[in-house]
């Protein structure tokens, strides 16, 4: 691992990495603030997965969540959204490609070969993190925004054994049924949507049931993409479905953009340290 920067920040540690990943076949960046408790012993993790375009560095410079982290002991960690470099195959579109990994492991050419985000997100990097010894690997929390909101919940879906906790910022529920979904998960996999149904957060909740963990959403009203990309309503519905927990918050005036993260942040860092504190 490479030290890409490092910043006191409340009594903690904001720093930026680099490590060369076997899964994706690049050098890849990720940043992680350490809380002052970590100086004492083993801390909880919470996982931050970004959305379309965004790299490690959005949550961890516009999200402002490192005061309240560092009150709570939580280590927080922003990984990258896709591989990098020149060798790694990109699309013009900003939908799809580098910056758009959409937290899948693709099957498709040229992207099979790069594009294993799903494996990076719950396998390599939890594996790296852990071998630096100070977080608690047993109490895990994943959150998300958008493309990653999507990524959070279909990891959590599928690994209910390793994170206790899980929430979203205006997450992609429906990938199956929206634009951008379509476009990805048809990029990536292939024409058969049998194969889609394994990254669509409401087809894994008919699939496999309700989850032991209360859901939180926090959705803006004034979100450019709520109604063609974003679709609550379908979550909604199919936590109703499966008796699913879900808090669902809906507010008015708020948009897309990192303003509305950083105003609901502390919710969702109390609502995970809740739970990996207990």
């Amino acid at each position: 691992m490479e030290i890409i920067n490092e910043t006191s920040c409340f009594g903690g540690i904001t720093g930026t990495y680099t490590h060369a990943s076997e899964t994706l076949g690049c050098d890849m960046r990720f940043s992680v603030f350490t809380p002052p408790a970590a100086a004492h012993g083993k801390v909880p993790v919470l996982w931050y997965l970004s959305g379309l375009t965004c790299t490690e560095e959005n949550a961890t410079v516009k999200a402002g969540f490192q005061r309240v982290a560092a009150e709570l002991g939580l280590m927080v960690i922003c990984p990258d959204t896709s591989p990098r470099g020149d060798h790694v195959p990109d699309d013009d579109a900003y939908d799809f490609g580098k910056g758009a990994g959409f937290y899948v492991n693709a099957t498709e050419e040229p992207w099979a070969e790069n594009f294993q985000m799903y494996d990076y997100i719950t396998k390599e990097l939890p594996d790296f993190v852990a071998s630096v010894g100070m977080t608690d690997m047993s109490r895990q929390g994943i959150t998300g925004h958008s493309m990653g909101g999507h990524g959070a919940l279909t990891i959590f879906l599928k690994n209910r054994d390793t994170y206790k906790s899980v929430s979203a910022f205006a997450p992609i529920v429906a990938p199956m049924n929206c634009p951008w979904g379509e476009k990805a998960l048809a990029g990536y996999l292939g024409a058969d949507r049998t194969k889609w149904a394994d990254h669509d957060a409401c087809a894994l909740l008919e699939r496999d049931g309700a989850a032991d963990a209360n859901i939180l959403i926090d959705q803006g009203l004034a979100d450019n993409f709520l109604e063609g990309q974003l679709k609550p309503e379908l979550f909604e519905a199919a936590c109703e479905k499966v008796g699913q927990q879900l808090t669902l918050r809906r507010h008015e005036g708020y948009d897309h953009s990192y303003f509305f993260i950083a105003s609901f942040i502390e919710d969702h860092l109390r609502h995970h340290a809740s739970i990996l504190s207990a």
